[in-house]
C-alpha cells in the first residue's frame, strides 16, 4: 500500500477546510442528495462527500457505508486531492498503490473508485465526491460529466455552508 504524499499547500488547505466548520456536524440534506444521485445515475453501491483533515477522512455524507470516517494513511481521497481532475483507480485489487490496502482486502472490498475533488471557496481542495464500486469498472464521457457537475454541487453547498458560518 502507498500512502498518498502530502499537497504541497497542505497547511493552507487545512486551515480552508477547518474555515469551513463543517468537520463533525450533522447530516446535511444539501450533500445528501448528491450522494443518493451520485449513487442512482452511476449504478454503485457507495458514495461519499470525503473531507480529509490532517489524521482522517471524514464522511460529511455518505451511502452504502457505515463507518464515519476511516484514517487518512489508508484513504484513496487522500490521493485525489493531490490532483484538479478526476482521480479514476478502475481496479484497486491489480493497482500497486491499492493492492494490500485493507479497504480493498477486506471491507468495503473496494474495487473501482472515483474522487473528483472538492474545494473550499478559496480553491482549496478539501476533499472529494467519491465513488466506490465491489466490481473493476471504468467511467465513460457522460459519466465522467456526471461526478464534475455533482463535485461542482458539493462545491457551492461548501461555499453556503462558509457563509453560514
Amino acid at each position: 500500500m502507498t500512502a498518498a504524499p502530502l499537497p504541497a499547500d497542505e497547511a493552507q488547505r487545512l486551515q480552508a477546510l477547518h474555515n469551513l466548520l463543517v468537520l463533525d456536524t450533522p447530516p446535511d440534506e444539501r450533500f445528501d442528495r448528491v450522494v443518493r444521485f451520485a449513487t442512482e445515475e452511476l449504478d454503485v453501491p457507495i458514495a461519499l462527500v470525503s473531507l480529509v483533515d490532517s489524521h482522517r477522512q471524514w464522511f460529511k455524507s455518505r451511502l452504502g457505508l457505515d463507518v464515519t470516517q476511516t484514517a487518512r494513511d489508508i484513504s484513496f481521497c487522500a490521493h485525489a486531492i493531490n490532483q484538479s481532475e478526476l482521480f479514476v483507480v478502475g481496479d484497486a485489487s491489480k493497482d500497486e498503490r491499492f493492492f494490500d490496502n485493507p479497504l480493498v482486502t477486506g471491507f468495503p472490498h473496494i474495487r473501482f473508485y472515483a474522487g473528483a475533488p472538492v474545494c473550499a471557496p478559496s480553491g482549496e481542495r478539501v476533499g472529494t465526491l467519491c465513488v466506490i464500486d465491489t466490481r473493476p469498472r471504468e467511467l465513460g464521457l457522460i459519466e465522467r460529466a456526471v461526478m464534475s457537475a455533482l463535485s461542482q454541487l458539493v462545491n457551492e453547498a461548501l461555499a453556503g455552508k462558509q457563509g453560514e458560518a
